[in-house]
């Protein structure tokens, strides 16, 4: 008895560890970028898709609005009252196909109502190209079980960092914006990437004519110098 419960102690002890450990972050996206279906016994399915660096992935899973009104939150999107909070650990990242880093470890979301929580169940995350590999997937694996560790994350524990959040959420103009800050960057690395391969060129080119008139001029036994010339070109060489 004494030694079981010293393995429940260790046991507890470690989670509680690992607990404190666990810092996540959130980020919110306007409710332009959700899709709500009509209600099904009180309940929406919602789906948000997001696949610009640094995020890649689509969130599904069943909505209900507070108070359990299938109309509202409908009007809410229109009205841009609806919004959705990512829940992710900052330091799970993966490499995605086209060279740039993402976010892979969120682990839940929650939909805001004029800054009242919703009911959600069923949620699920996928991963998207470029960073849906299985190094990825197992990062979010990973997030998702550590995530759970935190217990009720809306329930008042994190306020300040939500409504920080929510204060900007990512909308379509900001995504939109996004890329093309992402293929700009791309494209002036490219330019200058080019203009280094140009510029080491020309550099060798210039060596090589250098080294080349160097030969010439120190080539002290050209027939068309006197004895007295090739004698001071051997001097003047060493």
């Amino acid at each position: 008895m004494k030694k079981l419960l010293t393995v429940i102690f260790l046991a507890c002890a470690m989670v509680f560890a690992q607990e404190g450990s666990i810092k996540p972050e959130f980020q919110a996206f306007s409710g332009a970028l959700i899709k709500l279906k009509k209600a099904e016994k009180g309940f929406h399915k919602f789906r948000l898709r997001v696949d610009v660096a640094p995020w890649s992935f689509l969130a599904e899973g069943e909505v209900q609005a507070p108070g359990g009104d299938s109309d509202v939150l409908i009007t809410a999107l229109f009205d841009r009252a609806l919004y959705a909070v990512l829940a992710y650990i900052p330091d799970k990242i993966a490499a995605g196909s086209d060279g740039e880093e993402y976010n892979v470890g969120f682990f839940d979301m929650m939909l805001y109502y004029d800054e009242e929580p919703t009911r959600i169940r069923n949620l699920s995350f996928k991963l998207l190209p470029p960073a849906n590999d299985s190094w990825a997937q197992s990062i979010l694996d990973d997030a998702l079980q550590s995530g759970s560790l935190l217990g009720r994350i809306w329930s008042g524990k994190y306020e300040r960092e939500i409504t920080k959040a929510s204060a900007v959420p990512i909308d379509k103009t900001k995504l939109v914006y996004m890329q093309q800050k992402r293929q700009a960057a791309k494209a002036a690395e490219a330019e200058r990437k080019a203009q280094e391969e140009v510029d080491r060129r020309a550099r060798e080119k210039a060596e090589k004519t250098k080294l080349k008139s160097k030969k010439v001029d120190l080539d002290c036994t050209g027939r068309k110098l006197t004895a007295k010339q090739k004698r001071r070109c051997k001097m003047n060489g060493k």
